[in-house]
């Protein structure tokens, strides 16, 4: 997810998504043991891995493992593996970390088993290159995750509020509105003129999607942090949706956020493939009113989380037992077709099962399709340690850009002030 964090499972405040961010609340040391002698192995999530709809059937194939998930929010969650790290002690017994925060956690891979010592060096060749290497120590002797699943981006939307705008709903012609984010704002602007009502979610899942498109993030690979770059492009884009007045300022993965999906508040947001999931979890009852054309711009990522396996927990051996089978087609093919998170294995994606999935949620749309070729094109960013808290730090200025703290202010003392929180946290 992934975790928008996702994926997720994104994420403001967090991620870090997302979604970023992670692991476990649990104050416990990492796996129990009954008296019985059954084993509870601890996950730490955030919004829907897919997890839970198959922890049944490996507790039935080994009847000494009982698995507990521990869904938090997606920043929180990867601060509380931090913390956890840290003291030594209470991590989960998988972990899982979202493409915003790995990099960070990569830096710390003594903290965490070394899946080459547990022969996962004969899956390098089932994942997409760099997302193998985005856990992978720089000398390649260290890895410290795999990959559940990659973002690849597209645009959901309701197309029962798109007709009641009078805009188009085939997925076509939705994405002829958008072919740029200039028209995409545009085309905002014309449904909250008809409607009185908010086309978007928050300005924030504008401005993750927008960077995600950028050559470069908010680091370079000597982790300088290049401001002026992607990330001055993406806040620009992001205000100029807050100063149309077509965003409902409504934080990702708050409770009021996943109100506003049954509630109406808005009509449309950037989804990469782990979002399905949390939508369909989130507003059921609005199944078959989505459907989900291109995202303006063309490509980029959004997310995309991997499992780990901390040292200090009681059952590696078991833990890694778990995330090994979690990673197995059968079960990457079963979570796409039920949460939607799309497998980081490509050859999965001719696999009938995922080629020719379409998505009964989202108006039949053909997900099996949209989001691998998303993901085979992608070339995503350098994403460096301090990236989840520098994203955190200027979602942040963007939530206040719709508070009385720097609503109606010149663009440019936003800016100022994104400069300053980012500045502040790569040197925390």
């Amino acid at each position: 997810m992934g975790g928008f964090g996702a994926r997720w499972v994104r994420l403001v405040a967090a991620s870090a998504a997302g979604v970023l961010l992670v692991a476990g609340c649990s104050g416990n040391p990492g796996g129990d043991s009954d008296s019985g002698g059954t084993i509870t192995l601890k996950i730490g999530i955030w919004g829907d891995f897919g997890i839970n709809d198959l922890k049944a059937r490996y507790e039935a194939a080994n009847p000494n493992i009982k698995i507990s998930v521990n869904t938090g929010e997606y920043n929180a969650q990867h601060e509380d593996l931090q913390k956890k790290l840290i003291a030594g002690d209470g991590a989960p017994d998988i972990a899982a970390i979202d493409e915003g925060f790995v990099i960070q956690f990569r830096g710390q891979a003594d903290k965490f088993v070394n899946l080459l010592d547990r022969g996962a060096g004969q899956y390098e060749t089932r994942y997409l290159p760099w997302k193998w290497k985005q856990t992978l120590s720089a000398d390649s002797r260290t890895q410290i995750g795999l990959g559940t699943d990659v973002g690849g981006l597209a645009m959901c939307y309701r197309t029962d509020l798109f007709q009641a705008a009078g805009l188009p709903t085939g997925r076509d012609q939705v994405s002829a509105l958008w072919p740029t984010w200039d028209q995409f704002i545009a085309t905002g602007q014309t449904y909250t003129s008809k409607t009185g009502k908010k086309f978007i979610d928050a300005g924030t899942n504008i401005f993750n999607p927008v960077l995600g498109q950028q050559p470069v993030g908010f680091y370079d690979q000597g982790e300088a942090l290049v401001m002026e770059g992607g990330p001055k492009v993406a806040f620009e884009v992001a205000a100029k949706a807050i100063a149309a007045d077509i965003s409902a300022n409504l934080p990702a993965f708050q409770p009021e956020w996943n109100a506003g999906f049954a509630q109406n508040a808005f009509a449309v947001l950037a989804c990469p493939a782990w979002m399905q999931g949390h939508i369909k979890n989130t507003a059921p009852e609005t199944a078959g009113k989505w459907d989900i054309a291109a995202i303006p711009g063309g490509g980029g990522n959004w997310g995309g989380s991997f499992l780990t396996v901390p040292k200090q927990g009681k059952h590696v051996d078991e833990a890694y037992k778990l995330l090994e089978w979690l990673v197995q087609p059968e079960q990457q093919i079963e979570i796409f077709k039920k949460v939607g998170n799309l497998p980081s294995q490509p050859a999965l994606y001719q696999d009938p099962a995922i080629k020719d999935f379409s998505n009964p949620f989202f108006n039949n749309a053909p997900v099996g399709q949209i989001f691998p070729r998303a993901a085979e094109g992608l070339t995503p960013q350098y994403l460096g340690r301090k990236n989840g808290p520098t994203r955190v730090a200027v979602e942040n200025v963007l939530n206040r850009m719709q508070t009385a703290d720097l609503k109606g202010k010149p663009l440019s003392e936003a800016w100022a002030e994104a400069l300053k929180e980012a500045e502040k946290a790569a040197k925390s």
